[in-house]
């Protein structure tokens, strides 16, 4: 899996094409997608288009997307894989998560409420329930690996000691603010990829995009604070995704290099504690439209 991934959380059709091509032509091979994003149709797309356009083979390339809370009862877990590579044009899929480990009310409504407005959740499965439904599809061929995603590590332990099939990846978000030490460190003794979201903060102000110490790292070292920030992602052992919606900043996101030694260490010793996304604690994503 390339460390550099490319997201594809954007609400807008056209612009989901035109960013996923973008991607594509700046150097990216890693794409991840989900059910909930309502856009892989147009993912699948643009990368067929893309993939013919630029002479690059299907194998070159590294595609995930995400299982929907919807979607945890075991019976419904392959139809929905097999919903999702099909509108994603794909004959295998190279990774799959299960998108958080929250189960809801199963059905057609991804965002499930009451009359109060809360969200009703499934009790009748458990996430290892779910996870055994994930294995069968790493058995069955067409999907080559399974993990999880916005998955604290109080959750991972007991599936991790249980499962058949080890998770591959992590995906959770983390930055200097988030740096999720404790999660990172266990993913690198079991050999499990830690797959960063949300590296630059999803942009919100103030983050570390603003940061001082990114803000002097970036001056001293000729880079954009950006480029800083999925850097000492990078360096710290961990894959990432980001969302450069141009041409201009996918190349920007794509060009990037190892800090000095001391730079990377004043990024490590920053204070700044902040989540951006309360998504691990409800299985609601923060940064998705309700009813998008």
């Amino acid at each position: 899996m390339p460390a550099l991934g490319f997201g594809t959380l954007i609400p807008d059709a056209d612009e989901t094409i035109s960013a996923t091509r973008n991607a594509l032509k700046a150097g990216f091979r890693h794409f991840d997608c989900a059910e909930r994003y309502r856009n892989e149709r147009e993912v699948g797309k643009a990368l067929q288009e893309g993939l013919a356009a630029e002479g690059i083979a299907r194998e070159d390339i590294f595609v995930t997307t995400k299982l929907w809370n919807t979607n945890h009862r075991p019976d419904r877990v392959e139809a929905a894989f097999e919903g999702s590579i099909e509108r994603l044009r794909l004959n295998y899929l190279d990774l799959y998560l299960i998108h958080t480990p929250f189960a809801f009310q199963a059905g057609e409504e991804q965002d499930p409420r009451d009359e109060n407005g809360n969200v009703i959740y499934d009790d009748g499965v458990t996430l290892l329930d779910t996870w055994r439904a994930m294995e069968n599809l790493v058995d069955n061929g067409r999907c080559h690996a399974i993990g999880l995603s916005d998955v604290t590590l109080a959750e991972l332990k007991p599936l991790y000691e249980l499962a058949r099939i080890k998770p591959a990846v992590v995906q959770i978000e983390s930055h200097p603010y988030l740096p999720e030490t404790e999660l990172l460190e266990f993913c690198k003794e079991r050999d499990i990829v830690f797959l960063a979201f949300a590296p630059l903060g999803h942009g919100i102000k103030p983050g570390p995009l603003k940061d001082p110490v990114v803000l002097s790292v970036a001056a001293r070292v000729g880079k954009t604070p950006a480029q800083v920030l999925l850097a000492w992602a990078v360096q710290r052992g961990t894959a990432l995704l980001t969302t450069p919606k141009t041409e201009v900043r996918a190349k920007e996101n794509f060009d990037i290099s190892p800090l000095p030694d001391d730079a990377f260490n004043e990024i490590n010793n920053i204070q700044t504690r902040q989540r951006f996304n309360s998504v691990v604690k409800t299985g609601v994503p923060g940064f998705i439209a309700r009813g998008n």
